[in-house]
C-alpha cells in the first residue's frame, strides 16, 4: 500500500564549491522557518549535503543567514 501523499523530490543542483557567503544559493536549501531541507528531498549527494550544512552554519554564525526566520519569532 502506497502513501496517500508522497514526499516531493525537488532537484536542487549545486555545481562546484559551496560558498558560505552566497546567501541566495544557501536560501534555496532552507524552509520558510529557517530549517535545513533534508537530503532525501533536495537530491544532493551525502558529501554535498555535509558541505552545505557546514556552509549554512558558518553563514548563520557570521549573521549572513538568520538562525530563525522573522515569522517564527
Amino acid at each position: 500500500m502506497k502513501n496517500a501523499t508522497p514526499t516531493k523530490k525537488i532537484k536542487r543542483v549545486i555545481d562546484g564549491y559551496i560558498d558560505y557567503k552566497d546567501s541566495k544559493t544557501l536560501q534555496k536549501f532552507l524552509t520558510d522557518q529557517g530549517k535545513i531541507i533534508p537530503r532525501r528531498i533536495t537530491g544532493l549527494t551525502a558529501k554535498q549535503h555535509r558541505e552545505l550544512v557546514t556552509a549554512i552554519k558558518r553563514a548563520r554564525h557570521l549573521a549572513i543567514l538568520p538562525f530563525v526566520s522573522e515569522a517564527v519569532k
